[in-house]
This record gives structure tokens, sequence and C-alpha cells, in this order.
């Protein structure tokens, strides 16, 4: 106080001060104390956890806040390009699924027209959460048109232990003998989706590559690079484990040899264009088409290949830290594994990095979004116009001579269409590379009309 008796405004403001030192280091102390408790095996060890153990439910019993979140990924909620809305069926003796997704090919027709003669042109649908991965597969019409074989349960199924035991312990051998069973007979050895035993290790919880496929298309990739044996479960980190535990399953693939072998053509590198370098020198096909008579390929899901060209790649963002954020369960930090778009999580999934509101954060994307796919249409409209064009071509009784180039022309564009169509971001986890793709893909579709024009003469 002065001689008046009236606090000193230096006294107020240096007691401020202090009580604020005493705040930041309050709050630094209980930070460092949720980090310490974070760093904790905290889960109690109520079963004992083998390499056999399938059933994620007993997983649960050590980890429950994870395996609540795993359950719900039987939720089905639409975002503007992708998802599900459910869409109630009768079941029936072959399907007994009451509720499915909404059909892709009836939403566009012209995908009929760019799968004629394929299984695609008879069902495709949305994609659903990983709950409905086994039963989807099961049960869709495409079994129907074409047997399948039991290398498609290697991704729509938690399929690690079935192979080890196919194989007698041996991975490999496991993975080589259910290639080669009937869809039907591997059906029988699996029993859930994808569970924790195909991403984790059970003693350790640490992640692994449990699919051969995977571990044998990033040795080729890698080789390509200078790199050789990579084995990603010794030399990957753990950051890199938290995007090819996803490259597992979300990737281009296709059936090697009368064995069909799962395979990945990442030989000459992960772009589109690379990976069609590929096809032309292995001459491989999947279907004849029935319009044009091309021989043509059918992409898959190509998420890994595609983020891998993108911002967030290059960044060190990994699937897991925008599909299954970290969040909090009182004192502990959990992975999500409610696995889902990050437009239905925007203020875990990208807020953690990107400080704009909700609202501006989805319109960016939509943006991004609406414009793929408005690139996409045109390239549409563009392979489709050059398969009508070799199917009349045809009917005119034009030979094989005649058309080759434009069959060409067609496989390759029709590749690079399907490429971005099927890989479920809309571009978005790689935009200037799905554009780079589409416009490709557009100038063969019309290298091809033109090819037969000039074929044709004037």
């Amino acid at each position: 106080m002065n001689e008046k008796g009236r606090i000193s405004p230096k006294l107020v403001f240096l007691v401020l001060i202090a009580a604020g030192v005493v705040f930041a280091l309050a709050a630094l102390l209980v930070n460092i104390f949720q980090r310490q408790q974070e760093a904790k095996n905290t889960f109690v060890r109520v079963v004992e956890l083998t390499d056999r153990t399938e059933d994620p439910a007993e997983w649960g019993k050590n980890f429950p806040f994870q395996f609540d979140a795993y359950r719900r990924t039987v939720d089905q909620v639409r975002t503007r390009f992708g998802g599900s809305e459910a869409v109630p069926r009768t079941p029936t003796d072959a399907d007994p699924r009451s509720v499915v997704a909404q059909s892709k090919i009836e939403e566009d027709p012209r995908l009929k027209t760019l799968w004629a003669g394929y299984a695609f042109a008879h069902d495709f649908r949305e994609e659903r959460g990983h709950a409905f991965m086994l039963e989807d597969q099961a049960y869709t019409g495409r079994q129907a048109v074409v047997p399948q074989p039991g290398t498609c349960l290697q991704c729509h199924s938690s399929a690690y232990a079935p192979m080890m035991t196919l194989g007698e312990g041996d991975l490999m051998k496991g993975f080589e003998k259910m290639n080669q069973l009937p869809y039907a007979e591997a059906r029988k050895l699996v029993n859930h989706p994808v569970t924790c035993l195909d991403c984790h290790a059970p003693d350790t919880m640490q992640l692994r590559i449990t699919r051969p496929a995977f571990i044998e298309g990033i040795r080729a990739l890698k080789a390509r690079d200078g790199i050789k044996n990579y084995d990603p479960n010794t030399m990957a980190t753990r950051q890199e484990m938290r995007a090819f535990v996803c490259g597992q399953c979300h990737v281009e693939y296709y059936f090697k040899g009368p064995e069909k072998r799962l395979t990945f053509p990442w030989a000459n590198g992960l772009r589109a264009d690379e990976m069609l370098t590929y096809y032309e020198e292995t001459r491989f096909k999947d279907w004849t088409h029935a319009d044009s008579g091309a021989p043509t390929l059918k992409a898959q899901h190509p998420e890994f290949e595609l983020w891998s060209q993108g911002i967030h790649a290059r960044s060190g963002v990994s699937c897991a830290d925008c599909h299954m954020p970290y969040k909090r369960e009182g004192a502990m930090k959990v992975s999500d594994h409610h696995v889902r778009s990050p437009l239905l999580n925007i203020n875990r999934a990208c807020q953690t990095c990107h400080k704009w509101p909700e609202a501006e954060l989805k319109a960016r994307v939509e943006t991004v979004q609406h414009r793929t796919f408005e690139l996409r249409n045109r390239a549409m409209d563009a392979v489709v116009a050059l398969i009508s064009d070799l199917k009349g071509a045809r009917q005119r009784g034009e030979t094989v001579a005649d058309i080759s180039a434009a069959q060409g022309f067609q496989r390759q564009a029709q590749f690079l269409l399907d490429f971005v169509e099927a890989e479920n971001s809309t571009g978005f986890h790689a935009p200037q590379e799905a554009a780079r793709v589409l416009g490709m893909s557009i100038d063969l579709a019309r290298q091809g009309q033109l090819a037969l024009r000039e074929r044709k003469g004037p």
C-alpha cells in the first residue's frame, strides 16, 4: 500500500503475474500427468490373446474402448459423394439381408456400358462399413454371374488365422492355398469381417502386416527404388504402419495366373499410369468387353495408391490419422476404431491440424469432390462414346485389324477412368493426381475415336 492506504497498481500487476505463472505451472503438471497416464499399460488383461484369437469380442474384454467403437462400423450414413444409406430389401433364401446399400449402376447406368460383359454390370453397390464387408461379398449378385475364388476373402474377412491353419503355421503357404480354393469352400473357413488380429500382434498390440500380397507388393515397389528385400513388419516406421495396415486391402489388385494369386501391380510404381504400364507389359485382362471386344481392365479400390500421391501422404499424415483419429477416454488417448469418413468426424479428424470452422472444412472437401466428379462425368461420356463407336464398327463388320488400335485406347482410357471411379474419396486423397488421371482418360478416349475415323476415312 502507499501512504494513503491504497493498493499500488504495480503490486496488483505483480500479483497477477505470479498467479498466471502458478496457473501455467499447474496446467503443465496436469498435462505431464495425463501424458504419463497415457504411456502406461492401463488395460486390464482379462483374457490371454493368442495368434489364433479371431473373435473381436475376446479382444474387447481387454480393450473395451476400441471394441465399442469397432462395433459402430454398422452405422450407415451417406456423405455427399460416398457412404451408404440403409436400403430395405426383402430377404430370400439366397440372400438373407434385410438392408443393403444403394446400387451404383442404378444411380449411373453408364457404368453398365462401361462394364458390359463383366459381373460388375450386374451388381455394384455403395460401400458400407467394415462390419458388412463379409456378408456383402458373400451375397453380392456378382457371385451368381461369375464364381469368385477364395482369394476375395483375404480382404473381405479376418483371413489371417485361417491362412495360418491352411499353411500349418506357414502364412505364405496358407495364402497360396486360399487363393486356389473356390469361394464357397474358403467361405467355410472364415467367421468374421476384418478384426483386431488382422492388424495387431496379440502379445504386444504392435501394428503388423498379415497379408502376403501386400508384403510382396511393397517389396516390389521398394526394389524399384533400390531397397532390396523390404519387410514392412521390421523396416517400416510406426507412422508408416498406420497407413500400411489399411493398404493391405484398400488397393488395386488382380488375380494372377490359374492359381488366382492375389497380386498388387506395383513393380513400376503406385500411380495409375504406372500400373497401367505393368498391365500392358504382362498383357493381363480382366475380361473381353461385350460391346467393343476390347481386352479390358477393372480397377478396384485404390485408396492407398491415390493417397500416396497427395499432400497428406507427403506431410506424413496416415490413413488412421483421419479415419481413426485419436480420442479421449478418461485419461487415456485411444485410436477411434469406428472407422468412417472424416466428414462424419470433422472435429477430431480435421480440426486437429486445420483451425477452421467445420462448415468451412466440409465445404473445401466437397468443392474438391464436386470438381472431380464433374471431370469424372466428362471422362465417362468420352469412354462411353468410344465404346459406342467400337460397337458400331463391329456391327458394320469391320475386322479386328481395323479396330484394334481403338480397342487399345479404350482399354487404357477405361482403366484410368475406373481408377478414380473405384477410389472412394472422389479425388480428395490427391485432387491434382485425380484430375491428371481423368484428363489422360479423356484424351485417350478421344484418340480412340479419331483412330476409328481415320481408319474409316472421309
